[in-house]
């Protein structure tokens, strides 16, 4: 019987692309020898499962690992709940960015590149952020699924010099979210704390059509018609 194909996707590993980064090269370092190598670095922190189980990885191996968000009208109000409840579950210190997207025109007028722009926006935020605070080093949550010919946003990663340690260690989705529940046994914690079943949910800007300007509005339109506002 096949998988669904949601399921299939989360197994596969999605080749580099000519442009991929060097911190997003998929198999180029195991997850262990990473988390030898960086013993403080900061987190680009989503609420998500990735970046959950990159900063669950980071508390078993004893680094020092500080969670960075930025928080935008982008994203659904949950996100924040959940970064919050997984920061605190792993007594990791979280830092919460209020930033204000929708004053940004090149990003609101929604260009194909929109996810570019907002990405560099972003990590812009977080990389000034951490290295206030002595992180010389930002990882984030790319896994080996997501795909570089699909994400304008691996563009951003690459020029900032962002590191995706679970790309590189090679880990699929579905990985992602098996590992999690070894981590959670790893650390004592309740199932599901690091968010390994949540579903992949993509920030609202998504469901604004490509060209038409992204106000306040149409954003919370599309939170309310998928039933997140």
């Amino acid at each position: 019987m096949s998988l669904p194909v949601e399921e299939n996707r989360e197994a596969v590993l999605a080749p580099d692309a000519p442009d991929t980064g060097a911190g997003q090269q998929l198999n180029a370092e195991a997850l262990d020898t990473f988390l030898q190598r960086h013993r403080r670095f900061a987190v680009a922190f989503s609420g998500g499962t990735d970046s959950a189980l990159l900063l669950g990885m980071a508390k078993l191996a004893g680094c020092k690992a500080a969670a960075y968000m930025v928080k935008t009208a982008f994203q659904p109000q949950f996100e924040l709940e959940d970064a919050r409840a997984v920061a605190q579950a792993l007594d990791v210190p979280l830092t919460v960015i209020e930033a204000d997207v929708l004053s940004e025109g090149d990003i609101c007028e929604n260009p194909p590149e929109r996810c570019y722009l907002c990405k560099r926006f972003i990590f812009g935020i977080i990389q000034k952020a951490a290295e206030a605070d002595g992180y010389a080093l930002v990882a984030d949550g790319t896994n080996g699924s997501d795909n570089p010919a699909r994400r304008p946003g691996f563009r951003a990663l690459a020029e900032a010099g962002i590191v995706s340690p679970l790309r590189r260690a090679g880990l699929s989705k579905q990985q992602v979210r098996t590992l999690s529940a070894h981590v959670e046994a790893q650390l004592g914690l309740e199932r599901g704390t690091l968010k390994g079943s949540k579903p992949s949910f993509p920030c609202l800007a998504v469901f604004v059509p490509e060209g038409s300007f992204i106000t306040k509005v149409a954003l919370e339109t599309a939170a309310i018609t998928r039933g997140v506002s």
